[in-house]
């Protein structure tokens, strides 16, 4: 594989430090990842999506949801059966495992339900009043934009 150097990015940049940590971290992945469980994400409108992992067999007390740091991890962990079954095929899946998610800035879990074998969690991107878009009228005299700025510095 090939690698990437971005240390010129971190050199020229301000306050770019989270996209280049995700950059890097995505383009260090390991691409022979395993694909258990089996997720969806969904937009379920403007500012609300939907993380859905199959994780048939798991309870509520196997299954632990977490996030620090922008990052959401689910870890599932089956307790050990305590009778001894005899099995000619053995196909579902209870084997442990740890799902990480970037979120991006802003985006809050705002909760998790378990329903027939899918654990669904719910995110929401909340952006602050002060960094939303401001829509600035045009005054018809440059003096009064003057007047204003004097009384709102004294």
């Amino acid at each position: 594989m090939a690698t990437i150097d971005l240390s010129p990015l971190y050199r020229s940049s301000v306050g770019f430090d989270r996209m280049a940590s995700l950059l890097d971290a995505a383009l260090r992945s390991d691409t022979s990842a395993s694909g258990y469980p089996p997720y969806n994400i969904e937009r379920v409108a403007d500012n609300q999506y939907a993380i859905t992992i199959a994780v048939a067999g798991f309870e509520d007390d196997d299954l632990e949801i977490e996030v620090e740091n922008g990052v959401l991890r689910v870890t599932g962990k089956k307790a050990e059966e305590s009778e001894q079954r005899e099995f000619l095929h053995r196909g579902i899946a209870n084997r442990a495992f740890d799902r990480k998610f970037s979120l991006a800035e802003h985006v809050e879990v705002t909760g998790a339900a378990l329903k027939n074998g899918l654990l669904t969690i719910g995110l929401v991107k909340r952006i602050p009043e002060a960094m939303k878009p401001k829509r600035i009228d045009i005054g018809s005299s440059p003096k009064e934009l003057l007047e204003n700025r004097v009384k709102s510095e004294s």
